[in-house]
Formats: C-alpha cells, structure tokens, sequence
C-alpha cells in the first residue's frame, strides 16, 4: 500500500494521460464487440464533441492542481480532516476511507447538487443532452461545470484530510469509473447487478440518463454504488427500457454541436414535460428525461 500512494504521490502527468486514453482505447473496443444497444450512429462523428469536452475538463483540472496539493499539503501539515482525527487508523483503511470520502465529497454530492440547482442543471445539461451514451460520454462536461466539481472536489480534499497520493488515487479510479459505467457494453445481467451493490455498474449508472424523471434525479453515483444505496436515490430500470437524451432538449443537431453545447447553460430553464415512466412521443426522435 505504501508502494500505491507513493507513486501516486508523484505519478507523472504522462501517466494520468496514458490511462486517460487507455481506457477510451479499451472500452471503445469493447463497445465494438459486445455492445448494449447498436447505434446508428457514425462512432468517430459522435465522438468528436465529446473528446473536446474531455480535453476542456483535462485543461481546467490541469491548471487548476496545484489548489488540491496545497489544499492537501495544508492538511497534513495541520493534521485537519476527519481521516486525520481518527485514530490508529491501518495505512489500509486509512486510504479506503480516503477514496470512499471523496467519491461522495467530490462526485456524488456536486452531482447530486447539479440536479437540484436549476442553473446548476442548465450547466450540467451538456452531460445528459447525448442521445448516444457510450465511454465518450463520460467527460462530456461544459467547462463551467469541470469548474464547480473541481471546488467540490477541493473542499472535499479539506474536509476529509486527504494526502495528494490519495488525491491522486481517486482522481484515477474517478477516471475509470466513469469511463467503465457509461460504455456502451453489454454484461451479463447478473455480473452487472453483482457488481452495482459495490461499484457503479453500466446497467445503474445508464438509468440515470433515461430520458424522464424520476429516473434521471437518480443513480447519481461514480465509483461507489453505497452512497445512492444509503440515501436513497438508488432505482433500477430495465436496461431494455432506457431511451437517452433530455426530454426538454430533444435538438440532435445542437446536441451533437460543441457551439450548440457551449450555448446549452445560457438557454432558459426548461421545466420537464413528463414524470412518466413509459414511452412517448419523445422517443421518436430519440430525445430522453432530465437527468
């Protein structure tokens, strides 16, 4: 464990972008030999917006680090922070506990907020307005929105105590995770539901982008399904049921434009056209709920 921190501690930014597209690399491939739904899409033209969102968050995380090692620096050096004030803490669950925290501090509670928030939702909007959800998905965030995660992110780095090895740490298995859970890949309906009592499967995280309340306003975790478990926001959804998009944003042109998305959190709010739970008109044009 010792070993894991203290390359984390230092790991080089060639290896954070390795991994990044690592993981593109291999779930895209996946998503090539045992999809969940067969698009009719051309992959590389869905592609292109989304990749450019990724590069944006990679810049805005990137340019904004050096708060997080501070942050953390301050933290060890004052020994603030709840992993700090337990005691006798094993190195072992010092850093699971440290990893749990922020999956809550620094994913679930920002996302959870986003979708609470209407002008925090009309900035998050640009995540959910994919009507072909697949790994690309994953980092698909308007600049303004990687901004607010990374204070989430940065106060939940605070609160908790973290050392930057662990920081980086979760930053890592964030990363990963997300890519995993919203790849298009089929898994056999048992190993997914298996897997959703401890990680985010693809199968639970993909009833968070059906097209319509209540569903949407769910599943909000990334890494770890016990956050949505506890505070009940956990829900399930037959993955033959699920249509993507936003119900009150069904344009597939301005959807799949990066001008259309850089404009999508300055649009009036859009109150959702449907708590329904089964199909409707919508699904003809492929357009999905709030969430």
């Amino acid at each position: 464990m010792e070993t894991l921190i203290g390359y984390f501690e230092t790991i080089p930014s060639s290896h954070r972008s390795l991994l990044l597209v690592s993981g593109i690399t291999i779930f895209w491939l996946l998503e090539g030999a045992v999809p969940l739904v067969r698009f009719k899409y051309r992959k590389w033209r869905h592609a292109l917006p989304n990749i450019f969102f990724t590069l944006t968050t990679v810049a805005v995380n990137f340019a904004l680090a050096f708060l997080l090692l501070q942050a953390s620096d301050w933290t060890q050096t004052s020994g603030f922070g709840i992993i700090n004030w337990i005691p006798d803490l094993p190195l072992w669950a010092y850093v699971a506990l440290g990893v749990l925290l922020l999956d809550f501090f620094g994913a679930w509670l920002p996302h959870f907020v986003e979708h609470q928030v209407k002008p925090l939702w009309m900035v998050h909007l640009v995540h959910h307005t994919d009507h072909e959800v697949d790994t690309t998905t994953a980092n698909r965030h308007h600049p303004i929105e990687s901004v607010i995660r990374f204070v989430f992110t940065l106060f939940g780095v605070v609160l908790v105590g973290t050392p930057i090895g662990v920081v980086m740490l979760y930053q890592s298995l964030s990363l990963v995770s997300t890519q995993f859970n919203h790849a298009n890949i089929r898994l056999p309906r048992r190993v997914d539901r298996a897997l959703s009592w401890v990680i985010v499967s693809p199968d639970m995280h993909k009833v968070h982008h059906h097209y319509v309340l209540p569903y949407t306003d769910s599943n909000y975790g990334n890494i770890f399904s016990i956050w949505d478990r506890l505070l009940g926001t956990y829900r399930e959804l037959d993955r033959e049921a699920i249509v993507y998009g936003v119900d009150t944003f069904p344009d597939r042109k301005e959807n799949g434009s990066v001008w259309g998305l850089l404009r999508q959190p300055f649009h009036k709010y859009r109150k959702p056209t449907t708590t329904g739970t089964g199909r409707t008109d919508a699904d003809a044009t492929g357009a999905g709920a709030r969430g």
